[in-house]
């Protein structure tokens, strides 16, 4: 019962990835707010039914639950997730923002409609929802807040251009929040899943090396990443904020931080034709070369 009387907030918790971490806090012993509109993989739709089934659950085993149907994509929405765990149970400890929608296109035909969805529900999502809960945290000195980011926003995916730039923009809001909130004993870190899930399903079949691809991923159940979610809201996780940490499977690793891999200097500054002929030597062994065949570049993460 490491989490006995704290109350969580997971957000797109009727399913996948968010239901094992909801169900695994609420065990656990938190309180939690199950967060989910019913909405399709790609936003499309509400239903009221997902939330309730996974409340019921949280329930039935003895624990204690609400529903919330609100989309993150709102301020409005944002604050009403957290005032439900404040009009329910008094206060918010955690915070995982988990909701999530997918609109694949490769770059060349996507739409601003299909970029604006994805955007809002990921990273203002995630915005909207920490910034109701945090003056919360702020003022009892205590909290958590665990995000979502993804290897295509960390390393890149052919046509994600909205899913991966929402991802970055992820880490690097978690990593100002940590930084925020450090003095009043909050952390932020971001988990990178590895998991089957229905957005996960959407991934094209078409070739057998994506036949292969999904095999192996379809190995990897959302219930190896509420372990690690469930740890970071605990208190043995205190001194641990501004990372991110990928769960594959029964993996769990530890991304490294934006860091300069090597510094050049030239007394009289650079001008492109010096660029140029240090490009062909120094430059270019420490360029990470680009894959264009469809994995991702230099390591693919769920192979």
């Amino acid at each position: 019962m490491i989490l006995k009387d704290r109350v969580a907030v997971v957000t797109g918790a009727a399913r996948g990835i968010g239901r094992e971490i909801a169900l695994l806090m609420a065990r656990l012993g938190a309180r939690v707010v199950v967060n989910d509109y019913g909405g399709s993989e790609g936003g499309q739709g509400a239903t009221q039914a997902p939330a309730n089934e996974v409340v019921e659950e949280i329930r039935k085993a003895g624990g204690q639950a609400v529903a919330n149907y609100d989309s993150v994509a709102t301020m409005a929405g944002g604050e009403h997730i957290v005032q439900t765990a404040i009009d329910a149970f008094g206060r918010v400890d955690i915070v995982v923002n988990n909701a999530g929608i997918l609109r694949d296109r490769m770059i060349f035909n996507m739409t601003e409609e299909e970029w604006d969805a994805v955007l809002n529900t990921h990273l203002k999502g995630t915005f909207a929802v920490t910034r109701a809960a945090a003056p919360r945290m702020k003022e009892q000195r205590a909290g958590r807040f665990i995000n979502m980011t993804s290897t295509s926003g960390l390393v890149g995916n052919i046509g994600q251009a909205n899913y991966a730039a929402a991802k970055l923009g992820i880490v690097g809001l978690t990593k100002v929040v940590a930084l925020d909130m450090a003095r009043y004993n909050v952390t932020a870190n971001c988990i990178s899943p590895f998991a089957w899930t229905r957005m996960i399903g959407t991934i094209p079949t078409e070739t057998d090396a994506q036949k292969a691809r999904v095999e192996k991923i379809k190995k990897m159940s959302p219930a190896h990443i509420a372990p690690v979610a469930a740890f970071l809201a605990s208190d043995a996780a205190k001194d641990i904020t501004g990372q991110v940490i990928g769960v594959r499977g029964k993996e769990i690793m530890l991304f490294g931080h934006m860091r300069p891999i090597m510094r050049i200097h030239h007394a009289d500054g650079w001008t492109v034709e010096r660029l140029s002929e240090m490009c062909a030597g120094t430059l270019q062994h420490h360029l990470v070369p680009l894959d264009t065949s469809g994995q991702y570049f230099n390591y693919d993460p769920l192979v």
